[in-house]
């Protein structure tokens, strides 16, 4: 069994591996890591797991938790995976990180839009980019996986094929997105609250949102080029979900079939993402608690654009799920163990 720690337990994504792995016959946690909570009852915290998780919160103390797992999940704000890790501790135990902290591989350009100085810089060229349907053999051996954003995973998964072929122009490409409240985290912040939320929609972090130049960063490396996008992110009134609509011109004249038969050729043979046929929309109802990413296109010939869709659970294939998979990956258990879970309707 594969002993797993979770610094961060009790936010939402800590919340998701802890559901997990408490399912997955390859693991098992051995440390529920919350600031917040150090020594309250993880059940009363998250009272869905009483007589399931009987075990106390406990501390961010990486050095001790290296000696007794495997694995280490990061589910933290920025800024605090860098200040813990360091090379002792990854002699002897593989890390995943689901903050920002190692997405970025300039640590300028993270410096920049995170407003914070890198403490571990000397990990950033090491670190994995943890999008397991493009990275797959890196993350097989890597130590350390920078575990993807949410935006991120759904914007580039639904722009990569297109990106790689060449076939879309990368100057013209514009990111709507559209997310759950519970991507905004656990913490009480009146932004957040019932009736700030509530019957409406609002754009937010508008040409500044961090999810950039992540994006910007992992489609140039796909299309051979620097891409510098646009990317405006909007809070919608669910618990979960994002959906991302992306517009781009055509570098040249195509059809319905040449472009579906890009999407497969990249994939076909992938579990977890879910090509959809001819005139279907994603919807984030459909991929709602699973590791399901549902893509969709339309190409609109009068304008010389595609548009190209895609819908993802911001918490499970964009933090947690995606984090599980990229364990399995990392100890070569079967991809998709823990995460063939059938998307919850309604």
């Amino acid at each position: 069994m594969i002993k797993a720690g979770i610094i961060g337990a009790t936010g939402y994504a800590g919340g998701e591996l802890v559901r997990l792995l408490t399912a997955h016959r390859g693991a098992e946690i051995v440390w529920y890591g919350s600031r917040s909570y150090i020594d309250k009852k993880y059940a009363d915290v998250y009272r869905n797991m009483f007589r399931i998780v009987d075990a106390d919160c406990m501390d961010d103390n990486m050095e001790e938790l290296s000696e007794q797992a495997d694995v280490i999940f990061t589910a933290t704000p920025q800024g605090l995976c860098a200040s813990l890790v360091n090379e002792d501790i990854l002699s002897k135990v593989k890390i995943i990180d689901l903050s920002a902290d190692f997405r970025i591989k300039d640590v300028s350009v993270y410096e920049q839009w995170y407003g914070i100085r890198h403490q571990s810089p000397q990990f950033i060229q090491e670190a994995v980019y943890g999008l397991c349907e493009v990275n797959r053999e890196e993350v097989k051996k890597a130590r350390l996986v920078a575990n993807p954003g949410c935006y991120t995973t759904c914007s580039i998964l639904t722009a990569y094929p297109l990106a790689k072929e060449g076939l879309i122009d990368m100057e013209t490409l514009i990111i709507d997105a559209k997310s759950g409240v519970s991507g905004a985290g656990r913490g009480a912040k009146v932004p957040n609250l019932y009736c700030e939320v509530n019957e409406s929609i609002k754009a937010y972090g508008v040409a500044s949102h961090r999810h950039t130049p992540e994006i910007e960063e992992q489609l140039g490396y796909a299309a051979g080029e620097k891409v510098v996008l646009n990317f405006t992110p909007h809070l919608v009134p669910m618990n979960r979900g994002i959906l991302v609509t992306e517009y781009a011109k055509l570098k040249r004249e195509t059809d319905y079939e040449e472009v579906k038969a890009i999407y497969d050729r990249y994939y076909g043979e992938e579990t977890f993402i879910r090509v959809l046929e001819k005139g279907v929309c994603p919807e984030t109802r459909w991929v709602e608690g699973s590791n399901y990413v549902d893509i969709g296109f339309q190409i609109d010939p009068r304008t010389g654009r595609i548009i190209l869709m895609g819908a993802i659970d911001n918490l499970v294939k964009g933090a947690a799920g995606q984090a599980v998979q990229n364990m399995n990956l990392m100890f070569g258990l079967k991809e998709s163990e823990g995460l063939e879970i059938v998307p919850l309707f309604p």
